[in-house]
């Protein structure tokens, strides 16, 4: 039955004989019989709860490996706010059932993100836990604020670009920018779920047009969402349906969340060369200049990674070094023998952003595998190619993620 069903009611009408069976039953004094089981509200279909008028989907699946291996049980959508991904669990050895991700449970979720709170401003709950999907650009975006201070305008190949000023930092006086993408509050059409093998699938299309008017052309974006015990993948398949060309990134926000619930140990590994020096880590706007992370402290390449300890990072990695065609970041947790590959399989993968932040609390690491770099339409660029893809009308491009659990060696 598809998770946008609503349970049928079974109307049945009993035969006369039935109803004086019943009757005499009941003037025998038998007063513990139950209900029948087609009225018994314990046993009736659930109903789905819904974010923005939409049913949540969960894919489940039963754990096989008995505790032996680490394996993933589910994984929580909202199509009502642009497929996030907002949880995914894994049955762990010794620890049982765990949270993937950093989020709250999704009972807080629906009150988080029900258009009442202040935070959600412009769909902004959406990034602050969980696993958003950002199109057509993650990360920063500068431009011109205008007289309302509701957009910023920006411009690619010579053409306009309004978007929403959604963002800025803390301190007093920071730049409004724009950040994210423009689906965070879309809704999804042609929602399905089919079995597999080993778990579950969803998939869905939005079909985003201009982005409300933000976008120089049409644009229908695919989502498959595909569980399995070994593997969650995500994929966006972005097709320009306009007539004009325009530019496109496609990037996630995953927070990952640290099973022990001691970051200091927890290590990093990232294959990267470079990385983009930024203003400040209020703005995090970067500078245009990228430098080696070889010999300092944001040299994540060991093979086992290096311990986070209490660094701080909101850092764009790129020069990237791919294994099997794939971008392998990889987060390990010694302390509950826990690991995550973070595999981006496009090719158009190009950095890497890191943010870990070192709050109370906030144990966890969002690995941001996107096509593009920060502020990637900005001056200081000064013409590098900064991730963004040209889709001419017809065309589109995929966006791969695939995220598989392991279990690390023995700490030392």
């Amino acid at each position: 039955m598809p998770f946008s069903a609503r349970p049928v009611v079974n109307r049945t009408f009993a035969s006369p004989a039935l109803l004086l069976a019943t009757t005499l039953l009941l003037a025998g004094g038998c007063k513990s019989a139950p209900p029948p089981e087609s009225v018994n509200p314990q046993n009736a279909p659930s109903v789905a709860p819904q974010i923005n008028g939409q049913d949540v989907v969960t894919l489940q699946r039963k754990a096989t490996q008995n505790g032996a291996a680490p394996e993933f049980l589910s994984a929580t959508v909202i199509p009502g706010r642009g497929m996030d991904l907002l949880q995914i669990t894994a049955n762990l050895p010794g620890k049982g059932t765990t949270n993937v991700f950093f989020a709250p449970p999704l009972s807080e979720v629906q009150t988080k993100l029900s258009g009442s709170d202040p935070a959600d401003k412009n769909g902004n709950g959406s990034f602050a836990y969980g696993g958003a999907f950002l199109v057509p650009y993650p990360n920063r975006i500068r431009g011109k604020l205008s007289d309302d201070k509701q957009s910023i305008i920006t411009s690619w190949h010579g053409k306009t670009l309004t978007l929403p000023a959604n963002f800025s930092g803390k301190k007093p006086g920071a730049e409004l920018h724009s950040i994210h993408g423009l689906i965070l509050t879309s809704k999804t059409d042609d929602i399905k779920v089919a079995d597999s093998a080993d778990g579950q699938t969803v998939t869905g299309t939005i079909h985003a047009g201009d982005f409300g008017g933000h976008w120089l052309s049409k644009t229908d974006l695919d989502f498959t969402i595909e569980l399995a015990g070994k593997d969650v993948t995500a994929a966006i398949t972005a097709k320009n349906v306009g007539d004009q060309e325009e530019p496109m990134s496609i990037g996630w926000h995953p927070y990952f969340a640290i099973p022990s619930g001691d970051r200091t140990q927890a290590r990093l590994q990232i294959p990267a060369a470079m990385m983009a020096l930024v203003n400040n880590y209020d703005d995090v706007f970067p500078t245009g200049k990228l430098v080696p992370v070889k010999g300092t402290k944001y040299d994540f390449n060991a093979p086992e990674g290096k311990p986070l300890d209490n660094m701080f990072l909101d850092d764009n990695f790129s020069k990237l070094t791919r294994t099997d065609g794939a971008v392998n970041v990889q987060l390990t947790d010694p302390a509950a023998s826990y690991g995550m590959h973070v595999l981006g399989e496009s090719p158009e993968i190009k950095t890497v952003q890191v943010y870990a932040p070192t709050d109370p609390g906030k144990n966890f690491v969002a690995i941001e595998e996107q096509f593009n770099f920060g502020d990637p339409f900005g001056k200081q660029w000064h013409g590098t190619d900064t991730g963004m893809v040209t889709l001419k009308p017809g065309a589109s491009v995929t966006w791969k993620v695939k995220l598989e659990l392991f279990t690390p060696p023995a700490a030392k």
